[in-house]
């Protein structure tokens, strides 16, 4: 079987993982158990480019679960991992990925997964409909259509859509309200600090914490560093989240004004150079800055090089930077995505929903090829809808529902 992958031997511990989350995922296991039953994409071409460690692996055996013909790639160096990788190997998936992959590297491997000839794409970030618009368009006419599951992709999607250059419809996974509302906020605000706790080891109670950017990953970002105890200040460019966050009870203002008195660093806007030269002149000794968007551009390491005298690494993930002025700063996983660079992403029982959305996602292009015009498109609300009362059932929650009274209530203007 095609793969490039960095040691096979180690598949019985991927497995291991995956069989845990699998445990963990009540709704996109309900959804194996229906696609193999159903088999709807029975020799489907479904190429994924994800951060590949144990909730992604499942997504992907999922889709194989409906007869998909599978490939998978990882979207980030630092979050593939190679155990990982070699459990879905083993269990016939072509896989080519390996973590730390050099940039070459990381390019060839996206060119493989796509080698194939897709039907369907999986995106995480955008590299995968940036590689077919560009250097592989020539496998365009066969895609029709994929999902994209986060912020910084769907800005990519649209940008593509603007300039009139999408030549293929994709879903919108993220903005999705059981991706957006849970993954978003509750997902990466749980792991970005499981990322930070477990690569530092150091306290966050009494320390004061930059959240850049209030949107719907640093409102779940900055809800928790107020949970852990400490002082929270939110940096934005947005007037009306800027509000938000000040009624939240958070300090709100300039970075400018944020780098003298930070400790903790987090920047999750999706821009770049978010912290840069002026701000790292600024911050005192022993800062920690880390990164939750999806590239790693928001902090400015070249900046940041340029003013080091020397550059070590103290710990797994942890590089010091000593600057001129004789302040050492501390960056987390090279700038990347902080809670997959340095831990194990989302917790399963979020990303099951989000999962959810993706597969659902997949299974609407299916149904609707050739029936949908090239541009970037919402869930639909039902699928929303279905996943929520998956999600609710799987709690053991019950709600109510509405009476044929109040239906008409509701859908009359006469009092």
């Amino acid at each position: 079987m095609n793969h490039s992958i960095r040691d096979l031997s180690l598949a019985e511990s991927g497995r291991q993982k995956i069989d845990w989350v699998k445990r963990n995922m009540p709704i996109l296991s309900g959804l194996e158990d229906e696609f193999k039953r159903t088999r709807p994409f029975e020799g489907v071409k479904v190429s994924l480019s994800v951060h590949l460690e144990a909730k992604t692996a499942y997504l992907s055996k999922v889709f194989a679960a409906g007869g998909a013909k599978i490939a998978v790639t990882g979207s980030n160096p630092l979050s593939t991992q190679d155990d990982i990788a070699a459990g879905l190997v083993a269990d016939g998936i072509e896989v080519f990925a390996w973590y730390n992959a050099t940039p070459e590297e990381y390019e060839k491997h996206i060119d493989m997964v796509l080698a194939h000839g897709p039907n369907i794409i999986i995106d995480d970030g955008g590299d995968l409909i940036h590689a077919l618009h560009t250097k592989l368009s020539h496998l365009l006419p066969e895609v029709w259509g994929g999902c994209e599951e986060t912020t910084t992709g769907i800005i990519r999607l649209k940008a593509m859509e603007r300039d009139g250059v999408l030549k293929i419809p994709m879903m919108a996974v993220n903005d999705a309200m059981c991706k957006h509302l849970f993954d978003n906020r509750y997902g990466t605000g749980q792991s970005v600090w499981d990322g930070i706790n477990r690569t530092t080891n150091l306290i966050v109670a009494g320390k004061t914490v930059v959240v850049a950017g209030y949107g719907w990953c640093g409102k779940g970002v900055a809800m928790r560093a107020k949970g852990l105890g400490a002082t929270v200040i939110v940096t934005e460019i947005d007037p009306v989240k800027a509000i938000e966050a000040v009624m939240d009870g958070f300090h709100v203002m300039p970075m400018t004004d944020a780098a003298p008195l930070g400790d903790i660093f987090i920047t999750v806007t999706g821009c770049d150079r978010v912290i840069h030269e002026e701000h790292f002149k600024k911050m005192k000794n022993g800062a920690v800055m880390c990164n939750a968007g999806h590239f790693n551009v928001e902090i400015c390491i070249p900046e940041l090089e340029s003013l080091s005298k020397d550059i070590r690494e103290y710990r797994k993930n942890i590089m010091g930077y000593t600057l001129k002025n004789g302040r050492t700063l501390y960056l987390l996983g090279e700038g990347r995505l902080v809670n997959l660079a340095c831990g194990d992403g989302h917790p399963a029982e979020i990303m099951d929903m989000s999962f959810a959305v993706q597969a659902m996602g997949a299974l609407y292009i299916l149904e609707n090829k050739g029936k949908l015009k090239a541009g970037v498109f919402n869930i639909p609300e039902s699928i929303d809808r279905s996943i929520a009362v998956k999600k609710l059932e799987s709690l053991g929650i019950s709600i109510d529902t509405l009476s044929e009274t109040q239906k008409k209530y509701l859908g009359s203007w006469q009092v």
